[in-house]
């Protein structure tokens, strides 16, 4: 027999204790809405803005909140703000690694606090501790660029590959581009340079190159800035004549370049429906739904002949 404290009978010891659910007191309160964190390996890259904006068009249209870092390709840095994330209490956290090994103390930090990683762009190492990948078919990018070369100067060229070797996705641009090519002797790799797919390290990566006197017929870069870069120290040393120059993105920069004859062609991604792709996925997670573990969005060549069909001015 159940012995209440003196004053209080049995009417309203039940009314206590089912307080928390008849007034949702203790449970997910969809009035206070979803909170979710996104790290990007840089914001100093507009494919990334446009990405967030994607999440965001999901997320915000449905009153909820998206808190957005940057590490600047700092991979340290990088596990220090997921951790940020996970104290404050978010629910899901979207995240584009720096390093995709590197990363992976940041992915034990979540789990731990069992907060779920929906991995973006481009994947990480340990994908077992991570619910699902959305990201480019990245592999395919590669293999796009080596069959346009080979459409356009044959079976003998001398190639410069300007890498991002610490990011899956740029590990499968530059290697599909290899694996595509490499029965094909008059093909040959001369270079491949680390510019960490930012234009100010393509810059003096491509100068070094120059300095080396290489002769060279193609350049290929991980994604669009990095052509940027690699262009910009052609055009300085008087060696862009006659090169094929790719890119990987589709920005509305490089679509311009590709009009004007500046740039061979790029490979286009589409970080808006990354984005929104991820964010449906989260929601499709908290409100448990089965979700699919690996999500490859197709990639296309633009070059001249195809760049009016996507329009200069703005992203896929």
């Amino acid at each position: 027999m159940l012995n209440f404290p003196k004053g209080i009978n049995l009417f309203f010891f039940l009314l206590i204790s089912l307080s928390p659910m008849l007034f949702g007191i203790g449970q997910n309160d969809d009035n206070k809405g979803y909170v979710f964190g996104a790290s990007y390996m840089t914001m100093n890259n507009p494919f990334f803005i446009v990405l967030n904006e994607g999440i965001k068009d999901v997320v915000e249209a449905r009153g909820d909140k998206v808190i957005a870092l940057d590490p600047a390709l700092d991979q340290a840095k990088q596990i220090i703000q997921i951790q940020d994330l996970i104290d404050q209490g978010v629910d899901v956290i979207f995240l584009n690694p720096v390093d995709w090994k590197g990363v992976r103390p940041a992915l034990e930090a979540a789990r731990k606090a069992r907060i779920p990683i929906i991995n973006i762009d481009s994947p990480v190492y340990d994908s077992d501790m991570v619910v699902s990948i959305i990201t480019s078919n990245n592999y395919n990018a590669g293999v796009l660029v080596a069959q346009d070369v080979l459409k356009r100067i044959g079976e003998n060229a001398k190639v410069v590959l300007l890498e991002h070797p610490v990011t899956k996705s740029g590990l499968d641009r530059t290697q599909s581009f290899a694996d595509t090519t490499k029965n094909m002797p008059g093909i040959e790799i001369i270079a491949r340079e680390n510019a960490n797919g930012q234009l100010e390290q393509a810059m003096p990566a491509m100068e070094q190159i120059i300095r080396d006197h290489l002769e060279f017929d193609v350049v290929m870069g991980t994604n669009d800035p990095t052509v940027m870069g690699a262009l910009a120290a052609l055009k300085v040393a008087g060696r862009e004549k006659g090169v094929l120059i790719y890119g990987v993105d589709g920005s509305p920069d490089a679509k311009k370049m590709v009009k004007e004859g500046k740039i061979t062609a790029t490979v286009a991604q589409s970080p808006m429906g990354i984005g929104r792709t991820a964010a449906e996925v989260a929601y499709k997670l908290l409100a448990g739904e089965d979700i699919e573990k690996e999500i490859l969005v197709p990639v296309e060549l633009i070059d001249s002949s195809n760049v009016d069909n996507f329009g200069l001015d703005g992203w896929q």
